[in-house]
């Protein structure tokens, strides 16, 4: 390669590079400190905080819950939850059944479920909260996160490709300067399938 095309691709890489690179630095301190997390989650997992919250459904709303067997729950009775309550549930579907109404509602960091009793209107509600090293934790791992989230992971993923396959080949182009380039690059590759293939039974 001659020395200007050298210079147009070293600039070229040189942009991308440092774009995916701003792009992807919060994220990447975020998922790698949620990595070590993840690691040793059985030593540093916080006691779940546990709200139970029960009560009785007026009889309008629980005629009105009677008229219907699928959907998300009728829209005054989650005003009602939300006004009287405390409890949004929004538009998620419901499990329906003759006896009962039942709606999970899982989220990052927590978990919480409402149940109904058809007959009697009896409502029971359960929150579980597991800190803010769980809700990290799962927002590393896209559970219960939302297809919000789900998609700025693929665009994190993607922007962090590109800043490894651009330093790739940055490291190319430097790579006569520097003759210990390929046998790190060639560690970083053999390091983990040796581990893989000597502790992993």
């Amino acid at each position: 390669m001659d020395k200007k095309a050298k210079a147009r691709w070293l600039k070229q890489l040189h942009q991308w590079h440092w774009v995916s690179s701003a792009l992807c630095l919060v994220c990447m301190v975020l998922f790698s400190i949620t990595g070590i997390t993840l690691n040793h989650a059985t030593q540093i997992d916080g006691e779940p905080k546990v709200e139970e919250l029960t009560a009785t459904l007026p009889e309008p709303l629980l005629a009105e819950l009677n008229r219907q067997d699928q959907g998300a729950l009728p829209r005054p009775l989650r005003d009602w939850l939300r006004r009287d309550q405390g409890i949004d549930v929004n538009d998620r579907e419901a499990e329906w059944s003759g006896q009962e109404v039942y709606l999970a509602m899982p989220r990052a960091g927590g978990d919480a479920w409402l149940a109904i009793d058809r007959n009697s209107g009896e409502v029971l509600y359960e929150n579980t909260d597991r800190g803010w090293i769980a809700f990290l934790n799962d927002l590393h791992k896209g559970r219960d996160t939302g297809t919000v989230w789900r998609w700025f992971i693929d665009i994190f993923a993607v922007a962090t490709l590109l800043f490894a396959f651009t330093g790739l080949a940055l490291m190319f182009l430097h790579s006569r300067r520097r003759p210990a380039t390929w046998p790190v690059t060639a560690l970083g590759l053999v390091l983990p399938w040796l581990l893989i293939a000597f502790f992993m039974h």
